[in-house]
């Protein structure tokens, strides 16, 4: 009996040990991506290794699908928790978008295994009908806790459109859940969206949707959230690094901000050539002063992968966040971007880098799933190769287009390219040919140019459908060096003022100025000169100059009025299309405005008609394939704009 009550004693005293055992830390491990932009293929990237610049190929989606397999298998096999998610801006940016728009999104995204994705800015750049075929078409929710579509007919009743998702975690089991009230004794994760409070001011085509404030909305929802008993609250978000930090300094109850739309590649990559970054998995302190908010974003293109490891205490709030961004490249290393087998770098070379990035955290050489890389091939790529058509040139590295050059001397890199290759097409005997001319000046107006180029293989197609796509014919006309003295002054005030319209801003070749800005908004040319061969000499403003641009500037559009001022009688304009494949001059009369102000161009002979069989006006593209495949077959910033605009 005595046995029986000590037996009895003991294990009584043993449960009690037990039930006195702290509760196990949660542990939750998100994977990220974020500004994908249609990247399914890799990209061609530079990266600096042992001190000196090599390209490889980074990401795509197969490449991303093969990462997150493994991430999910390391997962399960630690039986973590763990959650894929997207920060937005999966749509635009490649010919792949051009030519199937959100359905191949739509289809690839769904492969990946997506746990949830953020709508981006870009999402909202074709029609309300066509995101919501999208949202409808994926196999994960959509989220966007800010975003009331109650008065969009066609969004109002998307089902897979949510503020947030639960999910219930059993190890590594994870369940969706329709309510806390299905949740049990489970751990429960929240992820809710947020996306941009101006987006109607960004993107161009909200329809009758209504985007609230982002702070004030994520911090009613944290607090629906916390009262149904939710303890851990992931805002996967597509704001930028900056919205997102304020966000965390302004919000209690978030516990990690999963974003995007700044492309930031959160780290230090610097000796990898791609810049010192803020720190990943940056802590920023509540309102409260004592909970803490993890914030994490991943780059761009589909080329990296972010992970984080999530510990937090028995109540709810961030112990650790502990992880980075990962580069997932395939390994093949060149020391030029035409990757010929003559650039590639020798086999010693090659199991060195290899070595290296086997070493390195912030890489990792990753194969491409081989089921996703051939329903790409067989599915999509013959038609993106039959539009896109021949490589014309490769592009090194990065080249920006910004509209109007910043105060510190920053100009579009690619727009006096396109300048460039308006002058020097024009000039080819066969183009002199049919117009019996010699052109001194081109203009081109910013808004012209729809994009930046990105490393790697130049296509026709990048030229003829993303960087120029508006098939506009080529123009040249007469003007007196005082004309295109007042037309730089118009275009470039006008451009100026904080607020306006900077598309109308000029890009030239043949020609540079000093533009002095006087006053806030307004300025005057210090200095314009013409190039006459090897020479610089003082724009002559009573001398005549053959100057090129697009039809559209050259009849007065978008703020050009000089122009339209100076063919309202006469003029000796010629535009130039190609007419079943033979170039064809089109000469123009005079310039006339209909009653509702729009102009109308008055041909001498037949009109140019875009619109007719056998008729393609896009020889401001075709001035640009032929610059690069004859002249610049690598692709590099002009070491002279012609342009100096000194800003106050």
């Amino acid at each position: 009996m005595k046995k029986i009550l000590l037996a009895g004693a003991l294990a009584l005293a043993l449960s009690g040990c037990a039930s006195q055992q702290p509760e196990a830390p949660f542990t939750l491990t998100l994977a990220h991506i974020n500004d994908t932009h249609s990247h399914f293929d890799a990209s061609d990237v530079p990266l600096m290794l042992e001190g000196r610049p090599v390209y490889t190929r980074l990401g795509g989606f197969p490449r991303l699908l093969t990462r997150a397999s493994a991430l999910r298998e390391q997962a399960k096999q630690t039986d973590q928790p763990m959650l894929f998610v997207h920060g937005g801006d999966a749509w635009q940016g490649s010919g792949y978008f051009k030519l199937n728009q959100g359905a191949m999104n739509a289809d690839l995204l769904s492969r990946l295994g997506l746990d949830a994705m953020v709508p981006g800015n870009h999402e909202f750049e074709l029609d309300n009908q066509r995101l919501a075929q999208f949202i409808e078409s994926v196999n994960f929710p959509v989220l966007a806790a800010n975003l009331d579509a109650s008065r969009e007919p066609a969004l109002k009743d998307a089902a897979n459109l949510y503020p947030y998702v639960l999910y219930a975690f059993d190890g590594n089991d994870k369940e969706r859940l329709k309510s806390m009230e299905d949740a049990g004794s489970d751990p429960v994760v929240a992820v809710m969206g947020l996306v941009l409070e101006d987006m109607a001011d960004i993107a161009p085509n909200t329809g009758n949707l209504v985007f609230g404030h982002e702070v004030e909305a994520a911090q009613r929802t944290v607090n629906a959230l916390r009262a149904q008993g939710v303890k851990h609250i992931i805002a996967l978000t597509h704001l930028g690094l900056e919205r997102d930090q304020r966000l965390a300094s302004r919000v209690n109850g978030i516990d990690v901000i999963v974003g995007g739309h700044s492309h930031s590649l959160l780290g230090d990559f610097s000796d990898l050539g791609l810049g010192n970054n803020p720190p990943y998995a940056q802590l920023v302190t509540n309102p409260d002063g004592r909970a803490k908010t993890c914030v994490v974003q991943a780059g761009q293109f589909a080329q990296a992968m972010g992970r984080v490891s999530v510990i937090f205490t028995p109540d709810g709030r961030v112990s650790r966040c502990e992880g980075g961004n990962t580069l997932l490249t395939d390994g093949v290393f060149y020391r030029d971007i035409r990757r010929g087998e003559q650039h590639r770098l020798s086999e010693p070379e090659q199991q060195r880098l290899a070595a290296l990035v086997a070493q390195d955290e912030r890489m990792a050489m990753v194969e491409e799933d081989a089921g996703l890389r051939r329903h790409i091939d067989e599915q999509y790529k013959p038609a993106l190769d039959a539009a896109y058509g021949r490589v014309i040139g490769h592009v090194p590295a990065m080249l920006e287009h910004r509209r109007l050059p910043g105060r510190d001397g920053s100009q579009s890199q690619v727009a006096p390219l396109v300048a460039a290759s308006q002058l020097y097409w024009m000039n080819t005997p066969g183009v002199q040919a049919v117009t019996g001319r010699r052109a001194d000046i081109a203009l081109v107006n910013a808004g012209a140019v729809r994009t930046g180029l990105e490393p790697g293989a130049l296509r026709e197609g990048n030229v003829t459908l993303e960087l120029l796509p508006f098939a506009n014919p080529l123009s040249l006309v007469s003007l007196t060096g005082r004309q295109v003295a007042g037309l730089l002054l118009e275009t470039i005030n006008t451009s100026l003022p904080e607020g306006a319209h900077t598309g109308r801003f000029p890009y030239l070749a043949g020609l540079r100025y000093q533009f002095d800005e006087t006053r806030k908004g307004s300025g005057f040319l210090r200095s314009i000169e013409v190039r006459q061969g090897e020479e610089w000499v003082r724009l002559d403003p009573n001398a005549s100059y053959n100057v090129v641009m697009n039809g559209y500037s050259a009849s007065g559009n978008d703020g050009w009025n000089t122009l339209f001022e100076a063919q309202q009688v006469l003029t000796d304009r010629i535009d130039l299309a190609w007419v079943n494949g033979r170039l064809t001059a089109f000469p123009v009369a005079r310039l006339s405005k209909t009653q509702d102000g729009a102009i109308r161009v008055h041909y001498i002979n037949q009109p140019l008609n875009c619109q007719a069989q056998g008729v393609q006006c896009n020889t401001d593209a075709s001035a640009f394939v032929e610059y690069v495949r004859d002249q610049r077959p690598l692709v590099t910033p002009l070491s002279d704009t012609g342009i100096t605009l000194n800003r106050l």
